[in-house]
């Protein structure tokens, strides 16, 4: 096998090499990023000063809309929209509650809530304010017949008396 030169000849192939890999470099990182240059940083500023204001209004905002209910909220016999109003309980949270009513019957305690995926006791501790466990309403059972009187309803007259 033989070689081609010495070894300095050798050696400036290697470094060549290398500084042909950092001047690539360098045009390329220019090449990418003059788009940016034309930005002064006061414009950044303001996109950045923009940005958080739009951030801090999104938050505050979803914060604000929501507000407890005034009274506590049965579980036997809450709707999904009932259910909403309580904070921590959404959209899925709350079809995840009719839906455990529905195939396992009425909620014996708020801690039954415990068996729900994604009600944690966390979660629960912060909701458990706005609770309740009340008897499930009867849907089903029709009103109790009324008691019939001997009295008629409308006023008829009434034949006079015999002597």
């Amino acid at each position: 096998m033989t070689r081609r030169g010495n070894a300095s000849s050798r050696d400036r192939e290697v470094g060549h090499r290398y500084r042909s890999l950092v001047v690539y470099s360098r045009k390329y990182w220019l090449y990418y990023n003059e788009p940016m240059a034309w930005r002064s940083p006061a414009i950044r500023a303001l996109v950045s000063c923009l940005f958080f204001t739009f951030l801090l209004f999104t938050v505050v905002s979803t914060g604000a809309t929501k507000k407890p209910p005034l009274k506590p909220v049965n579980i036997n016999t809450a709707t999904s929209e009932e259910l909403q109003q309580v904070p921590g309980i959404g959209p899925v949270t709350a079809e995840k509650i009719l839906q455990m009513r529905k195939s396992y019957g009425a909620f014996k305690s708020v801690d039954d809530l415990l068996a729900i995926r994604g009600i944690g006791k966390k979660r629960l501790d912060k909701m458990r304010k706005y609770l309740t466990v009340g008897k499930p309403a009867a849907a089903n059972k029709a009103p109790p017949p009324k008691a019939q009187s001997k009295e008629p309803d409308s006023p008829t007259e009434q034949p006079p008396p015999s002597n």
